[in-house]
């Protein structure tokens, strides 16, 4: 039966072989076999391509026909081992092969296939292939190889028996196709999945350790303001700070799940690496040693300070991972103006202050450090990295409008800078010592205000904070408690401080919306432990009506303050949908 009498619509069986010129060759199609095991290039199942063959001229001396011809101008690489000589060397390597893996016909011809596997190749896809090999059948597999170069790429290899007329195995051909690109893709894709479920689970959880952290902190600060005892003073501070330490904590893990804005301000980039120092040298572990070197009146640095102090812990876990027998991190700090020389920085002429991190590593060659700030990308084993560090340090000094560079080679170490652009302005502010926070709080004038909390001890911590400010405190655990106490009391609620995130019908902005309807001159403070992700498009408008938890009683006399003066200003809040915004599940 020739090819052509196999009709498409039934397909091919692999009982029904193919047989070609009056029986010169033989093939077994595929009949489906095989699809699901490594890439085909065809873009649906193998059907009629054969997964073994009989042959009866069985040399490969005759190269002048025009299969042989076609063979050597395809593009996808294609070898023959000989599985009757000592361990199944290569009989024949077509042009493509060698462009693919950058050897040449005379490195391949005679060696087995296993030179193109490396330290990473996973073992099971080796002992597949031994395995068909083994037993005279076809299998397709993706595998992990290695360049002449030593670049590893993703191989969807094909391998299948060829026998001569009396059924003696005579060959074995494999077809390879790289596709690195689309493992790349699809790693990149599943990971992003998965980070983002880890950012929502993150994000949940540091929305309920905030409320819990205000709760701590809250009551430690009226515990600290009730008593002199130095006894008690003394652990009860120590307490506070922990407590703080935990918050930073929740704004480092809020970041991470991208539920938080950058807020530069200018930062004295010294006082920070010197705060941050211990925390560095306690994550980098006894075999680094962090060695300092910070310029003197350096200017202050427009940056995020939190966000700042999350990529030098990257950096330096990069360099520790680096390092694995242990060596010297250098941190520096300098001024860099950048005039006719800032094209090449790709940065606006100005000045700019350049936090650099140099470590004593093994360093990265060129395609590695071409894509080393690539989402994803790692050079680390398994579990031991996302491939996120360095891509979340490059958004964030782009986020800054500062530019990262880093310096790279085999044995030589890895530099990384960081450059930010210089607050001027604020040099002469950062000589002084830090000013004491004002000690008289803003005091209220029996104004009512309606506090909305669905957490028992925060609504309670909250109410005790505001008697003690001299307002009156009215209580809802919800918004339809909320709306019921606002339309009971009329028009003597002052401020509506709200939580963002409740049960119930609709969430703190929507409950916002309703009530100034109804109360336009009233005035309205937000707080949430989730970062006001709600607020991101409105930043002008509600950002300055926004207290985040945990916050002390300073902030919030301040912020109640603030609120209360703003009230009969013409302020729109955020549009809240259909859905009335998100609901606090559980």
């Amino acid at each position: 039966m020739s090819h052509d009498q196999h009709g498409t619509e039934q397909g091919a069986s692999k009982d029904e072989p193919d047989i070609q010129d009056g029986g010169q060759s033989v093939g077994v199609p595929a009949a489906g076999e095989h699809e699901h095991a490594s890439y085909n290039p065809t873009g649906g199942p193998g059907i009629h391509h054969w997964q073994e063959a009989r042959i009866t001229e069985p040399g490969l001396d005759g190269r002048s026909n025009v299969f042989f011809a076609a063979i050597e101008m395809t593009r996808m690489p294609m070898i023959l081992t000989d599985p009757n000589l000592p361990d199944n060397p290569i009989a024949f390597a077509n042009r493509a092969f060698q462009d693919l893996t950058g050897y040449t016909e005379e490195e391949v011809l005679g060696r087995n296939c296993r030179f193109l596997q490396g330290a990473l190749t996973d073992r099971e896809a080796v002992s597949e292939l031994r395995d068909a090999v083994r037993e005279q059948r076809a299998v397709s597999v993706e595998i992990l190889n290695y360049k002449r170069d030593g670049t590893p790429f993703w191989n969807a290899c094909f391998v299948g028996p060829v026998f001569d007329k009396d059924g003696k195995l005579l060959y074995f051909f494999a077809s390879q196709l790289d596709v690195t690109r689309r493992r790349t893709s699809e790693a990149a894709f599943r990971q992003a999945q998965k980070m983002e479920s880890i950012g929502q689970l993150t994000a949940g959880l540091a929305h309920d350790f905030n409320n819990l952290l205000q709760v701590v902190s809250g009551n430690l600060e009226l515990a600290l303001s009730r008593t002199q005892d130095e006894s008690l003073r003394r652990p009860l501070e120590n307490a506070s700070r922990a407590a703080e330490r935990g918050s930073k904590l929740t704004k480092q893990l809020l970041a991470f799940a991208r539920k938080t804005r950058l807020e530069p301000k200018p930062t004295n980039l010294n006082n920070l690496i010197v705060e941050f120092g211990e925390m560095l040298e306690n994550s980098v572990g006894p075999q680094i040693e962090v060695q300092l070197n910070l310029r003197p009146r350096v200017p202050l640095a427009l940056v995020d300070p939190v966000h700042l102090e999350m990529a030098v812990l990257n950096v330096l876990i990069n360099a520790r991972d680096a390092m694995p027998k242990g060596g010297t991190v250098t941190i520096s700090t300098s001024k860099m103006h950048l005039n006719g020389n800032a094209a090449a920085h790709h940065l606006p002429p100005g000045d700019y202050v350049a936090l650099t991190i140099r470590d004593e590593g093994e360093g990265m060659p060129p395609h590695v450090l071409e894509r080393a700030t690539e989402p994803f990308f790692t050079t680390k084993g398994q579990g031991r990295g996302t491939g996120l560090g360095l891509a979340m340090v490059h958004g964030f000094v782009q986020q800054s409008l500062g530019r990262l560079e880093i310096e790279s080679e085999r044995k030589a170490g890895t530099t990384i800078r960081m450059l930010f652009p210089a607050a001027e302005a604020q040099m002469e502010a950062s000589r002084l010592p830090n000013p004491v926070p004002s000690v008289t709080e803003p005091r209220g004038q029996a104004e009512t205000i309606l506090v909305v909390e669905d957490s028992n001890d925060v609504l309670d911590l909250a109410r005790e904070h505001l008697s003690a400010l001299g307002y009156a405190v009215l209580v809802a655990r919800d918004a339809d408690e909320a709306l019921a106490v606002f339309d009971k009391a009329g028009d003597k609620i002052d401020l509506l401080f709200t939580d963002l995130v409740m049960p119930g019908s609709m969430n703190g902005l929507a409950l916002a919306d309703v009530v100034r309807e109804r109360a336009p001159g009233i005035g309205v403070l937000l707080t949430t432990g989730y970062n006001d992700e709600l607020l991101m498009e409105e930043r002008t408008s509600v950002g300055a009506d926004v207290l985040g938890k945990p916050y002390r009683r300073a902030e919030l006399a301040d912020r109640v303050k603030a609120a209360l003066n703003n009230r009969g200003r013409d302020r729109q809040l955020p549009k809240v949908g259909s859905s009335r915004g998100p609901r606090h599940e559980g």
